[in-house]
């Protein structure tokens, strides 16, 4: 259900006249879904108008990456690995260089979900696309070199919409994992929460605030009970301390890079948009 969420968030956002992402796949996995709620939210704006997500915040998000992704992919990375993948469809819809390997690595009943949707539409990726279908807390490295990952060439990795859907020490192993993974050069882009926030308190609020949207699709997500709220360390001090350069920005940076200002965010919402950053880090080569 977050996955369709923000599937059905990047849909909205590819219709808006200043549209900061296009994604023209978004719209049929929510079709295919078979959701009714959340088939009907893309289609009726005065619905739309009622979900945490008008503030554009998926699509601030969505380009962040974008815009991490390609200029790696540039400068001669070409590998680059989607933690979490969901219904991300960068494989298919960014201009990547030839040659470039895109890994996915998700649940496998989300990939072959995609799997399916995409087959289905006749399309195919822009890349070299690799599913690597393993939960993050397993042995998801052993799985990423047995689907070609070479570990000694540079990579790109993201972290997007993930880290509070992890327990603290499996978020810390990620990093960990990354790190000796990535050969010098390599590159990560990160959506990551303060650790003064009290994540606890916030799921409980947001879960309440979605309840009370009558028949919105997100009323049927307890998000008090997906987040992990216990201790973690700061993945940029994590990065920093085996060497890598990092630089974040907030949210609301994100709006003025884009030059489109931040909607009214409602205020369980509010808390921890405020508390949210966007990390990018590298591996001096």
């Amino acid at each position: 259900m977050t996955a369709l969420g923000v599937a059905a968030a990047r849909a909205i956002e590819t219709k808006q006249p200043d549209a900061l992402v296009h994604d023209e796949y978004a719209a049929l996995f929510v079709v295919a879904s078979g959701d009714s709620d959340m088939k009907q939210l893309i289609t009726d704006p005065t619905l739309w108008a009622q979900t945490p997500f008008t503030s554009g915040f998926i699509g601030y998000r969505s380009r962040f990456f974008d815009d991490f992704f390609l200029p790696a992919a540039a400068a001669g990375v070409t590998q680059a690995v989607i933690l979490a993948a969901g219904l991300d469809v960068r494989a298919y819809r960014l201009d990547w260089p030839v040659g470039e390997v895109v890994f996915e690595i998700d649940q496998p009943k989300v990939l072959e979900f995609k799997r399916q949707v995409l087959t289905e539409s006749g399309t195919a990726p822009r890349s070299d696309r690799r599913e690597v279908a393993v939960d993050l807390r397993d042995d998801w490295p052993a799985a990423l070199v047995e689907a070609g990952f070479d570990p000694t060439s540079p990579t790109a990795w993201s972290a997007e919409g993930l880290l509070p859907y992890l327990p603290g020490a499996a978020q810390d192993a990620l990093f960990a994992r990354i790190g000796r993974l990535s050969a010098p050069g390599s590159t990560v882009a990160a959506e990551t929460v303060g650790n003064n926030v009290d994540m606890g308190r916030i799921a409980e609020q947001e879960s309440e605030y979605l309840k009370g949207l009558k028949g919105m699709p997100f009323a049927k997500v307890d998000l008090a009970s997906l987040f992990y709220t216990d201790e973690r360390s700061d993945p940029a001090e994590l990065l920093t301390v085996h060497g890598w350069t990092t630089s974040s920005l907030h949210l609301q940076e994100l709006a003025a890079r884009y030059d489109r200002p931040m909607a009214t965010v409602p205020e369980p919402l509010a808390q921890i948009f405020d508390s949210t950053q966007y990390l990018t880090a590298s591996k001096p080569s």
